[in-house]
């Protein structure tokens, strides 16, 4: 093979006891003799004795494909390195096994951002720099000690950085990716966990500004997923460490309190010095929350490349782009584009169903939602948005039938048990379980007797990246491929409304935009209404014709208003928040305005709280 080139076989997928071996009997140099695909063998490193091994020194690279195509169960990866990618990797796992290239710089008093698709090695480069992993510099045969990494960096801004871990001189706080499996690690209450992670006596700034307080003595494995996702953030600043690493801070979280946290970090890196690294997938968040951006691309599960520090502006901008300027490198073959001027206007669509005003009350105390009466439209997306605890998941379960409204009817006059919509729904909870022992190809195939057509696959299996993750039990999924493998099961059901509640949580980018173009394309093409609610505000500007918006006291009261145009419905909802977004000049993509800044200023004296032009 090329030297610049890489094979990869993913022993989660790799079968032999469920195919003929197709990939060693139909390659062309094992067809000559040569052993370029064998099996692994008991003095295997990883893997199987039975699954296989690929010689790279032998294999003829990606121009060939023949074992890709052949393998039953896409468990083989050749690809072609990135030309100008001339150094070793930084780590790689093992014969056939992913590899990284580059690594993040951290800065004290800075925030370092990462932005890229997920499996492309940002976790791995997290644990090397935490001091957790020595790496191998590629030779994972015969790895190397630190004397030879620390003189691999010699030179580099990771110098001193390196030494440091070396030397076990660096303290690291990690936030985890994946929040909801908190209560999993975690028996007591919230006030419990917080207390045992308060290393700096900082805790009750941390309670008050991330409003905990109303739930410092609620058991962990009762708290909401926002409310989980406040408390991790809390926990992690509040330990003593040197460097911090923050994996999404964003998934649950309204754009409230997303700016708040945002401003937490920002905070502790630049008063006491701390090193801060986050990954993060809302644009609109990392855009303001980083000091420097490193890109990650790849080939997710192969290998993944951490470019050289960027601007953030800059960075955000060339993977907007799909192409990054100073590795000469196109990571997309087309560019995430956003509208440049105002929202299209709301089209007078044929009316789905009218619903009546109700109201929903959860007891004396407890929270009270109160509903305008408002119509949905054929062929038109709908978002929904407000912050946290304002009753749109209420409103939601309202739709679907999972609860029964308190009274229906104008002004909520009404009887309760009234209220019926004489439509199909098909409903995407905001929390995705996956606790059925079924495999994912089974469990959609049980929704729909499409599954598998060539429609099926190219509006729905394609753009959610579904095909390699088929044949995986739903218990072993990722937060990402549940919520991918969700949002197909909310799509393939005959309904004549479909309705998901937060589609964007821990999908990165891609998927993100991939997501957002399914449910647009299938809104569209089958003359049907979808209604979506998100925090995501790339996410709502790409998808939305017309905005339903919440507003009102969390986790007190809250109103939906009736669904409006996008302009009226983004300032209503920003200035409720008191945060405004403008455009960039570049890209057309939003872009928070940093608090008190002058153009926030001018903004919110115009009444013009978002799209406004830079």
């Amino acid at each position: 093979m090329a030297d610049d080139s890489i094979a990869v076989v993913h022993l989660d997928r790799c079968q032999p006891d469920r195919c003929n071996y197709e990939c060693k009997n139909y390659c062309p140099p094992n067809r000559t003799g040569k052993e370029c695909i064998t099996l692994r063998g008991e003095d295997a490193e990883q893997g199987d004795p039975d699954q296989v091994r690929i010689s790279e020194e032998i294999c003829l690279g990606e121009t060939c494909g023949i074992c890709v195509e052949k393998c039953p169960f896409d468990a083989i990866s050749i690809i072609n390195l990135p030309q100008e990618l001339e150094e070793d990797p930084t780590h790689r796992y093992g014969e056939n096994a992913f590899a990284l290239y580059g690594l993040p710089v951290p800065g004290d008093g800075k925030v370092t951002g990462i932005l890229g698709p997920n499996g492309i090695g940002k976790t791995t480069a997290v644990r090397i720099l935490a001091g957790e992993m020595t790496p191998n510099l590629g030779r994972h045969g015969d790895p190397p000690g630190w004397d030879a990494v620390q003189e691999a960096y010699r030179g580099t801004e990771l110098q001193d950085y390196v030494a440091a871990v070396r030397e076990d001189a660096i303290t690291v706080a990690r936030k985890p990716q994946y929040v909801d499996h908190i209560p999993d690690q975690f028996e007591g209450n919230t006030r419990d966990l917080l207390e045992s992670a308060d290393e700096r006596g900082a805790l009750d700034e941390l309670v008050e500004r991330l409003s905990l307080s109303p739930v410092l003595d609620q058991a962990i494995g009762d708290l909401s997923g926002g409310e989980l996702q406040r408390t991790a953030i809390a926990a992690t600043l509040a330990r003593e460490a040197d460097f911090y690493f923050l994996d999404e801070i964003t998934p649950y979280l309204d754009i409230g309190q997303r700016v708040r946290a945002a401003r937490l970090i920002q905070e502790l890196a630049e008063t006491e010095d701390r090193s801060m690294l986050v990954v993060e997938h809302d644009l609109a968040v990392l855009d303001l929350l980083a000091d420097s951006l490193h890109v990650g691309y790849g080939e997710p599960g192969t290998f993944g490349v951490i470019t050289d520090p960027k601007s953030v502006k800059s960075g955000i901008n060339e993977y907007l782009s799909g192409y990054l300027e100073n590795e000469n490198m196109r990571v997309r073959p087309e560019p995430i584009e956003f509208e440049e001027h105002a929202p299209r206007p709301a089209v007078d669509h044929d009316v789905l169903l009218e619903y009546p005003a109700m109201t929903k009350s959860f007891g004396e105390g407890e929270f009270d939602l109160e509903v305008d009466a408002g119509e949905f439209r054929r062929d038109e997306v709908l978002g929904i948005v407000g912050p946290n605890g304002i009753g749109k998941s209420t409103f939601a379960k309202l739709l679907a039938g999972r609860i029964e409204p308190t009274t229906v009817g104008e002004g909520g006059g009404g009887p309760g048990g009234e209220f019926e919509l004489d439509v199909n729904i098909s409903y995407k909870p905001q929390y995705v379980e996956a606790d059925q022992p079924m495999r994912v190809d089974a469990f959609l195939s049980s929704i729909t007797d499409d599954f598998g057509t060539s429609y099926w696959n190219t509006e729905i299996a394609q753009p959610l990246q579904l095909e390699r993750i088929m044949e995986q039990q739903l218990t072993d999924l990722s937060g990402g491929e549940r919520q991918r493998v969700a949002i197909a099961a909310c799509l393939s059901r005959e309904a004549d409304m479909y309705l998901l509640d937060e589609p964007s949580a821990h999908l990165d980018v891609e998927q993100r935009v991939r997501a957002t173009r399914a449910i647009r394309r299938y809104a569209e093409r089958n003359d049907t209404t979808v209604v979506v609610i998100d925090h995501d505000i790339y996410m709502i500007d790409l998808l939305s014709d017309r905005l339903l918006v919440f507003d009102g006291e969390p986790a007190v009261e809250g109103h939906a208003s009736q669904p409006q145009d996008m302009r009226s419905g983004m300032n209503d909802f920003l200035a409720n928040l008191d945060v405004t977004f403008r455009r960039d000049e570049r890209t057309g993509r939003p872009r928070i305005n940093k608090p008190g800044s002058q153009k926030d200023k001018q903004q919110k004296r115009e009444g013009e709280y978002y799209y406004a032009p830079e």
